[in-house]
């Protein structure tokens, strides 16, 4: 299997545990666990993790000039990331914070012709807008969008942390060049334990563990193991060799995996409209993609000649 083919399987697994998460971290949060309470048993557990696994990868030492870099990435995809969605998701409805999400592969497109100096080009318009209007269709069906003054903010909040991650993929795209991705990920969980245990400590310590049961440590488990600690990596190791735009353009998968794992937990069945708007996202990313994957054979080719 080519690293190209890894990358790609990396970043919609990435898709599949995030969308899994809607339905099982709901399971203890808020009502075991507050929001800022879980950031950081997501956080500080997982940097532990990584500097275990970093163990078995080669030692590299970070380069003065890349600290200020990791640090940023510590504060956009960790830090501001999590805490701002949290935060606006606990003000605000998941319809709105599923449909503000989505905007997440257009900021990074913006990003990365402004910062990476990429090229926006039209086969990627075209795959930005065909998995847009599959994923609003689908988060919207048989659902309401709600707008009122008491959500605007939390509103705000979801998309300042759309924002925030595309930033962390800016960020972050130039150093897995030159560093292995545990080293990043660990070294960016680490700084970023300290930034969001100020935030969420009182949560921590007030958090009344006799009432959890085995499926509240599972889910606990999954969210810090899976959701965190694997998904996180997975990213980084998927940015290695795409571009954040097409890393983020899978974000539109997230919708039709939600949906699955809502109708295995509610038995529901897919209809045509849900079958529509899965062709429309997965178009949508095969477009995003296509100049990635092309680049990367005539790569390929030019190394066999």
């Amino acid at each position: 299997m080519s690293k190209l083919v890894r990358a790609h399987l990396s970043v919609a697994l990435v898709q599949i545990l995030y969308s899994a998460n809607f339905s099982i971290a709901k399971q203890i949060m808020p009502a075991l666990v507050q929001p800022y309470g879980f950031i950081v048993l997501r956080v500080l557990p997982s940097a532990l993790f990584f500097f275990a696994a970093s163990y078995f990868v080669k030692k590299e030492n970070i380069l003065r000039g890349d600290l200020l870099r990791i640090v940023a990435c510590a504060v956009t995809g960790v830090a501001v990331n999590q805490l701002l969605f949290f935060k606006g998701l606990n003000l605000t409805v998941p319809i709105n914070g599923a449909l503000i999400m989505t905007t997440n592969p257009i900021l990074v497109m913006l990003f990365a012709a402004l910062f990476l100096k990429e090229k926006i080009s039209l086969i990627k318009v075209a795959g930005i807008f065909s998995g847009l209007t599959g994923a609003i269709a689908l988060i919207l069906f048989g659902k309401k969008f709600s707008f009122d003054s008491a959500g605007t903010l939390g509103d705000f909040y979801i998309f300042l942390n759309s924002v925030s991650f595309a930033l962390f993929m800016i960020i972050a795209k130039p150093l897995m060049k030159k560093y292995h991705p545990l080293t990043i990920t660990k070294w960016m969980f680490f700084f970023g334990s300290f930034m969001v245990l100020p935030f969420g400590f009182n949560d921590v310590n007030s958090i009344e563990w006799h009432q959890f049961t085995t499926a509240s440590w599972l889910a606990l488990a999954f969210v810090v193991v899976g959701v965190t600690f694997v998904a996180y990596l997975l990213n980084v190791i998927a940015l290695r060799e795409l571009s954040p735009a097409v890393v983020s353009g899978y974000i539109y998968l997230q919708p039709v995996f939600a949906a699955l794992f809502s109708m295995i937990f509610a038995e529901g069945k897919p209809n045509l409209l849900h079958l529509i708007c899965a062709v429309l996202i997965f178009t949508g990313v095969y477009l995003i993609s296509k100049k990635d994957l092309k680049e990367k054979v005539k790569g390929e080719h030019r190394l066999t000649d």
